[in-house]
């Protein structure tokens, strides 16, 4: 490919980021894949790896800053670094909260600030931000990724309202459980109060088993290509449970959506 579409990807270490960063290499883009410790990540075929931290101002503008001084601009931004909590609402520390909401919020917001004034200049852009069926519905015990993908969704609309008369868009790529090690290895909240714990076990084992039982990365990765390189649309749901969740959203009444989410969670 003489003209190549430049991609950046957080996070591509492992899971949804690093068979994202496959596809697009085998798509022909020239890819840069970020990740905190160059030395120690393993290589992807034709993906440029470039060492990031997206909690850290400073690494963010210096990661950004390599791609244009090799590549002179960034057509696609993928934000997919991020992270997960398991616990009840109550149980949650404010430092732990802040944490997640600091990769999975923060961390899209500084990675964005970094590449739009590139697509500014160039007058294009695509942005896509990994969110989740968390995003638009609500878990028990995942309150606080549930909330940090709430707020991802709402900084991604608002800013597709700001930046496409610049001929830049936005777009939200919504997975549901997924065979990744960030999903079967969840962290659970280090406090734990005992009014929670018959119910938490519950719903922790009712993850385990989706994620046990879920697709490979796959799907989701197919889903971002499109949603990068394909005709916008602001909301994509990978293929089987996620597409099929946001029809209950969207169509069901709120009494069957409620029910039906705390049958799936094992709550009476």
């Amino acid at each position: 490919m003489s003209n190549p579409t430049i991609v950046v990807i957080t996070g591509v270490s492992s899971g949804i980021g690093r068979v994202t960063a496959e596809k697009f290499a085998k798509r022909g883009c020239k890819v840069f894949g970020t990740v905190r410790n160059t030395a120690t990540a393993q290589p992807i075929p034709g993906v440029q790896l470039i060492e990031m931290d997206v909690r850290d101002d400073a690494s963010v503008q210096r990661g950004i800053a390599a791609v244009i001084a090799q590549a002179g601009r960034v057509d696609v931004l993928v934000n997919n670094a991020g992270g997960t909590l398991l616990g009840a609402v109550e149980e949650t520390s404010i430092a732990e909260a802040q944490s997640l909401f600091d990769t999975n919020v923060f961390g899209a917001l500084r990675t964005i600030q970094a590449v739009l004034p590139h697509m500014r200049a160039q007058r294009a852009g695509r942005i896509v931000n990994i969110s989740s069926v968390l995003g638009f519905l609500p878990a028990p015990y995942m309150g606080l990724y549930s909330a940090s993908k709430h707020a991802v969704e709402g900084m991604s609309e608002s800013l597709d309202h700001e930046v496409r008369n610049l001929g830049i868009r936005v777009v939200l790529v919504e997975p549901s459980y997924t065979k990744t090690s960030l999903d079967a290895n969840a962290p659970e909240a280090a406090a734990s109060i005992g009014a929670y714990d018959a119910q938490r076990a519950t719903v922790v084992r009712a993850i385990a088993n989706s994620v046990n039982n879920a697709p490979t990365p796959d799907g989701v990765a197919a889903a971002v290509l499109d949603a990068a390189l394909g005709a916008w649309k602001m909301r994509r749901t990978p293929k089987g449970e996620a597409s099929l969740l946001s029809k209950l959203r969207r169509f069901m009444p709120a009494g069957p959506v409620d029910a039906s989410l705390r049958k799936t969670f094992g709550l009476a």
